[in-house]
């Protein structure tokens, strides 16, 4: 049976979520899922995606996020590809860390987004791990972000969690009556029937009924095109990759005809290489021919070597600090 076709937009909003294979543990300790928080922050700086609500438990995640860019694919195949690779690592073992390809519901921004917010936000209460009134202190949710904003990463936006439960203000006590509101909702099933939450994992949109309706028309559309969005997607990521590329160049004074003349192991372009795989998704073998540095397990080895000992003068020159990790 042929995959589903991936449907991609501009301003594109989400529900993504998958298990470890075979529903084995992914998060099988606290720094386990601090590293996925890690390689999803880095996967929201690299494609400008933010995140509504997420959730993680032992042994699947879920995530509501929207893209700017049409660029959930390749997000997603970063995001899980690093962290397998990370995971294991770590723990020197092989083999695939999720149950295949991740599920993506399409998510009507207007109808939809509020109430997933709220089904991801009390996913510990309906598997008995915490009731609401210890949702605050509960690490492994994005409600905890929600309710002391000093915690929030760049990437995190709760609004349409408090907009959908009462037009609420992002203060002290609209952040009160937030949580007051899950307790609520958590206590009255007509309202959660309502919100469609026996849905939010199934299918693959949420929303209303005219949504829907919109999103079927387009995907009727786009039947037998899956190659053709799939070469296009292609062509997009990678003018976006050069874009970067230039842009960087220009910071160093550079041209594309140095990147052909300069050794392959020069230390700009081990820098630039470092800095496009901290703010893009671009593969290593793209790096490899763009850059001139070979194969792609060189340009690894190289960007790695160069973020161990990075040289500070290059990295204000790229106007880069992050930590990246190969």
């Amino acid at each position: 049976m042929a995959r589903p076709l991936r449907m991609e937009s501009e301003a594109g909003v989400y529900h993504i979520l998958n298990r470890g294979n075979y529903r084995t543990d992914i998060f099988r300790s606290d720094k386990a899922k601090m590293a996925f928080l890690t390689c999803l922050g880095e996967t929201c700086a690299k494609t400008g995606r933010l995140v509504h609500a997420w959730c993680l438990m032992s042994n699947h995640y879920h995530l509501a996020v929207s893209t700017p860019g049409a660029n959930l694919v390749d997000g997603m195949r970063w995001l899980q590809g690093t962290y397998s690779t990370r995971f294991n690592r770590l723990r020197n073992e092989r083999g695939h860390l999720f149950q295949g390809r991740y599920k993506s519901l399409l998510v009507d921004p207007d109808g939809g987004l509020g109430p997933l917010c709220h089904y991801i936000h009390l996913n510990p209460v309906r598997a008995k791990l915490r009731p609401v009134a210890d949702l605050p202190t509960y690490p492994w949710t994005s409600l905890r972000w929600l309710l002391n904003p000093k915690l929030r990463p760049a990437w995190y936006q709760p609004q349409p969690a408090l907009d959908h439960a009462g037009e609420l203000a992002d203060t002290p006590t609209g952040r009160r009556k937030y949580l007051d509101y899950l307790a609520w909702l958590a206590e009255d099933e007509s309202e959660r029937k309502k919100q469609r939450f026996t849905e939010m994992s199934k299918g693959w949109i949420i929303g209303t009924s005219d949504f829907a309706k919109t999103m079927i028309k387009e995907n009727q559309e786009l039947v037998g095109q899956g190659r053709r969005m799939a070469a296009e997607t292609k062509q997009t990521r990678e003018a976006l990759w050069q874009e970067e590329l230039t842009r960087l160049l220009r910071k160093l004074r550079r041209t594309p005809a140095d990147l052909v003349q300069t050794s392959k192991s020069a230390d700009w372009k081990r820098a630039l290489a470092a800095a496009l795989k901290a703010r893009t998704t671009a593969t290593n073998r793209w790096l490899g021919t763009a850059l001139n540095m070979g194969g792609l397990h060189e340009v690894s080895r190289q960007a790695s070597a160069w973020q161990r000992q990075p040289d500070p003068a290059l990295q204000k020159k790229l106007g880069w600090t992050t930590n990246y990790k190969a």
